[in-house]
């Protein structure tokens, strides 16, 4: 063995087993060393515009801007605004969409190149950019998060093939205007064919054949040289846009966008949208951000429905974020629905938009005749339970009529069979005695079994007067069924809710029983039209219940027949309610402006601006104190969060109850509401403290 005090030859160190690799290691890591502090090795730039400005995909708010990066030279032909690049980005590679390219950059180091060009594909145009930064800034929530809506994800065997680009539209104005003269005489969509933006809400007629009207609108506006987006709650609706747009258009011209048309389909679908090829898109909430190009005309229907509202953060409403895009991009706007949500109203009372409504004559024409049960002293006379009994005399009276001339529809507001029971002496409701929750029958030979952790309980006692019998103070739309099945044998029975949800149904006599917005529609309408339960939906403690439920009814009474052709609705309810009153003179204009009014006396939305902040006490309190509010500022709460039904979710132990805070400003102060949030969401980021959710302005307040 050598001596480790004599100086060895090379030839003598190659002998000794894993001294020359360990030092072509210490070699390879003093390098490394050397090169992290002299930076980035430099790299050969573009020629031009050698700078790519990226939004980074990265959810924290404080990292919520552009960052410059190097485009390389080998990259130059594939980063152009709006394709996905890929960068390093905190030691790690995430995604991006290059905003724009510039000459140079204001950051006085070097910069780190691009790491990769994901694809040459422009997917994110300049208008839907700005429209997510509007959309960000208006909910208090980050860029990222809005492109996630906007932008489906990448299908790279999609992106090769070319999209084919639609034949010109050929559209009639005065077949156009002679569809839409009930209500303004065909004004509006004579100035869209002529290349205007006017903004409009649309209280439709009952029966009204709205998709076809709004294909008409699109093509009116197509006909300007002009593309048009429309929105529709769910695949239903979408499907009869689909149609229509179809029928009054040809194949080809338009295109669907929707989240359940899989990756591959909605993905090539917006390709065609994104490359200009097709102008014309409808489809859900997904397509609000649609990059049209020459935007000319936004629409939706049924504007208050809750699918409109987004479940992901920052939860932006399609209603928003269409209006938005109106006052970007300087589009006509057309707001439409058998009934006027508030916000509608507030729309047309302050001017932004013009009203498009049918004369008080051609709507007494079209609209069936509207009953309540137990209205007058004589149906008392005759029928003593008819206010109390969920289906008292004169719905059988009314089905039986009905069905000697078509289909009958009955809306009852809960899906299921035996939704909810109670004890059969004392009424008190029956609970689970493993979880406490509340009890129900899924079918007419099963046993009582819990909602919520699902175990059975056939031999289930009141834990208050010891009996044994139950009743159901709640009927699902199954349950209802079967007992209309009893009564009409010889009539099929159809039920539509939950997973099971009818489109249509035919001409011929049936009963169909279904949930709020769950509603077949019939061949030539429905013969007779019965609302049961209407207390039920009254009952709800939510700020918008009256106009929530208006606007079902509506929805479903629009499916009958008129008056003329012997259309009958029946509500079962008190009379006297306000909400069933504007149903019997089917006036949703005149209940949106009374509820309107009564916003503005208790300063709620759409005459305030509100956002709930929800989370721990301490770190509520903490939020509160570092939240810089606008003038005028009011702070509600914090309250305990109302979980939803279901069985509590396990904490850990001392982990404190979430609770959640109510900030309210004037409308005119809820741009500065919303920039204090970010500032708040942006220093918590930064600090690394726990994340606060946040929502401006949700649609439910219970």
């Amino acid at each position: 063995m050598p001596d480790p005090e004599t100086p060895q030859t090379e030839e003598q160190l190659e002998l000794i087993p894993g001294l020359v690799r360990a030092r072509e290691v210490a070699g390879a890591v003093r390098q490394q060393a050397a090169a992290r502090e002299k930076g980035p090795a430099p790299v050969d730039p573009a020629p031009e515009l050698p700078v790519a400005r990226v939004l980074v995909d990265v959810p924290l708010a404080h990292l919520d801007r552009p960052f410059d990066y190097t485009v390389p030279r080998k990259l130059d032909a594939d980063v152009v605004a709006g394709s996905r690049v890929k960068v390093r980005f905190a030691g790690q590679d995430v995604d991006g969409f290059v905003l724009e390219r510039v000459p140079s950059s204001e950051h006085p180091g070097r910069l780190a190149p691009l790491r990769r060009a994901v694809s040459g594909e422009p997917v994110l145009s300049r208008a839907v950019a700005a429209l997510s930064e509007e959309v960000a800034a208006r909910y208090a929530g980050t860029r990222s998060d809005v492109l996630r809506l906007a932008v489906p994800p990448r299908h790279a065997t999609v992106e090769k093939q070319e999209s084919v680009p639609a034949s010109p539209v050929e559209v009639d104005p005065a077949e156009v205007a002679a569809d839409w003269a009930p209500y303004d005489g065909g004004r509006f969509t004579g100035r869209l064919a002529a290349g205007e933006s006017p903004h409009a809400v649309w209280a439709a007629l009952p029966g009204e054949d709205w998709a076809r009207l709004l294909a008409l609108a699109a093509a009116a506006t197509a006909a300007s040289g002009r593309g048009a987006l429309l929105c529709a709650p769910d695949r239903r609706d979408v499907d009869r846009l689909d149609a229509a747009l179809t029928s009054v258009l040809g194949a080809g011209r338009h295109v669907v966008l929707a989240a359940d048309a899989g990756p591959s389909a909605r993905y090539r679908a917006f390709l065609a949208v994104a490359r200009g090829a097709v102008r014309i898109v409808v489809g859900t909430r997904a397509a609000a951000f649609a990059p049209v190009h020459d935007l000319g005309l936004v629409a939706m229907w049924d504007d208050g429905d809750d699918l409109y509202a987004e479940p992901r953060a920052p939860y932006p409403h399609t209603r928003e974020v269409l209006l938005t895009r109106g006052q970007l991009e300087g589009c006509a706007v057309l707001v439409g629905g058998f009934a006027r949500t508030v916000e509608g109203e507030y729309l047309i009372r302050t001017g932004w938009a013009e009203e498009l409504s049918a004369d008080r004559r051609v709507l007494r024409a079209r609209s069936p005749h509207v009953a309540i049960t137990g209205a007058t002293d004589r149906e008392l006379e005759r029928d003593p339970r008819a206010r109390s009994a969920r289906l008292p005399r004169a719905v059988f009276d009314a089905v039986r009529a009905g069905l000697e001339q078509g289909p009958v529809l009955l809306q009852t507001p809960r899906q299921g069979y035996v939704t909810s029971l109670a004890c059969d002496r004392c009424r008190a409701p029956a609970r689970c005695r493993a979880c406490t929750g509340p009890l129900r029958i899924l079918a007419p030979t099963d046993p009582p079994t819990c909602r919520w952790c699902g175990v059975s309980e056939p031999q289930w006692a009141c834990p208050e007067c010891g009996g044994r019998g139950l009743r159901a103070p709640v009927l699902g739309e199954r349950r209802t069924a079967e007992e209309l099945g009893r009564a009409f044998p010889a009539v099929p029975v159809r039920t539509s809710g939950g997973e099971r949800v009818l489109a249509e149904v035919g001409a011929e006599p049936a009963l169909v029983v279904a949930t709020p917005g769950a509603e077949p529609v019939a061949a030539g309408g429905y013969s007779c039209v019965v609302l049961l339960d209407t207390w039920l939906m009254l009952a709800r403690p939510d700020l918008r219940t009256g106009e929530e439920s208006l606007r079902r009814w509506l929805n479903a009474v629009a499916l009958g027949r008129p008056a003329g052709d012997g259309g009958r609705v029946l509500a079962v309810g008190e009379p006297s309610d306000p909400v069933l009153q504007a149903l019997v003179r089917w006036d949703p204009v005149g209940f949106a402006q009374r509820e309107m009014a009564e916003r503005q006396s208790a300063h709620l939305p759409p005459a305030s601006r509100l956002a709930t902040v929800t989370g721990t006490e301490p770190d509520l309190e903490s939020a509160l104190a570092s939240l810089r509010l606008p003038a005028g500022s009011e702070v509600l709460g914090p309250v305990p969060v109302t979980l939803p039904a279901g069985p509590v979710p396990p904490r850990a132990a001392g982990e404190p109850d979430l609770q959640r805070l109510v900030l309210r400003v004037p409308r005119a102060a809820g741009p500065a509401l919303s920039r204090a949030l970010v500032e708040l969401n942006g220093v918590r980021s930064a600090r690394k403290l726990t994340s606060l959710r946040v929502q401006v302005d949700p649609v439910g307040l219970e």
